[in-house]
């Protein structure tokens, strides 16, 4: 199968980009839901005191409270107990009389513009200086222009699709997962240096069989972080639904691994091949 690919390898290098192009298309048109912590809103921890359930919570909320920006999640360790989340900006006290007869609040938190505002600028802050530093460290570690590109490139693209993702399964983007992007530049690189250091440093057999080397390695790397990921994701959406931080966190990282696949063995390795090519 390894040799098939092999000898197709200038063609599947359209697949990451087309998947690339989709998931900027998705960000442009769709857009990527943000958290209550980054856009700004009310969240709220309510002791349930009916048997009103949370879709029936979250209409009656909607209706008293004018807005559809309202979201409801119930603990999965105490049934009675939801947390409530509230894009517009309503204080406490109209919060409690919406909420009426059906529970107590036993917390609430209101994030407001200027704080909001002010994540996303650190958000941004993160993300660029992690790629900036990330790019650098490559550049110094192999010394050639193509090939430290060719690892960038990859890792872009592993961010663009990851975040497309977001906004096609409507993920938000929150604290967590903007983490979650950070460890997959981490992610991503690893491969990726793994499979040029393998074609570049090394000389012992021939191309297609480093190529092949890496390829199981790295794979096996891949495959086992998807794995566990998928585990916690699993765990924490359905056992345990308060734990909603470690589902961003699993989700976003289950996207960018899948894409780094692509991106790593289908574009990066394309593009080492060619570059070895012809440097010969």
């Amino acid at each position: 199968m390894f040799e098939k690919f092999m000898e197709s390898y200038k063609k599947v290098i359209f697949v990451p980009i087309i998947i690339t192009i989709i998931a900027l298309a998705l960000i442009t048109f769709v857009g990527v839901d943000q958290g209550i912590e980054l856009k700004g809103g009310s969240t709220a921890e309510v002791q349930l005191t009916s048997n009103i359930s949370p879709s029936a919570l979250q209409s009656q909320l909607s209706d008293s409270l004018n807005t559809s920006d309202v979201s409801v999640y119930s603990n999965g360790a105490d049934s009675n107990k939801v947390t409530v989340d509230i894009s517009n900006g309503i204080n406490d006290t109209t919060f409690t009389s919406a909420l009426g007869d059906n529970g107590k609040v036993a917390s609430f938190n209101a994030i407001g513009p200027v704080l909001s505002q002010e994540a996303m600028g650190q958000v941004y802050w993160a993300l660029l200086f992690a790629f900036i530093f990330m790019a650098i460290t490559v550049f110094i570690v192999f010394r050639e222009p193509v090939p430290s590109v060719a690892v960038i490139l990859a890792a872009l693209c592993d961010i663009v699709i990851a975040i497309g993702g977001m906004a096609l399964f409507k993920i938000p983007l929150s604290i967590a997962s903007v983490g979650a992007l950070l460890m997959l530049i981490g992610y991503s690189v690893d491969t990726d240096i793994l499979l040029t250091t393998r074609l570049l440093k090394r000389h012992d057999g021939t191309v297609v069989k480093r190529a092949s080397d890496a390829m199981e390695t790295g794979l096996t790397m891949s495959i086992s972080a998807i794995s566990a990921m998928v585990v916690l994701y699993i765990v924490t959406a359905f056992l345990i639904p308060e734990a909603s931080t470690l589902t961003s966190i699993s989700s976003v990282l289950i996207l960018g691994l899948c894409a780094d696949i692509l991106t790593t063995w289908c574009m990066n390795l394309t593009i080492l091949r060619v570059y070895l090519e012809r440097s010969k």
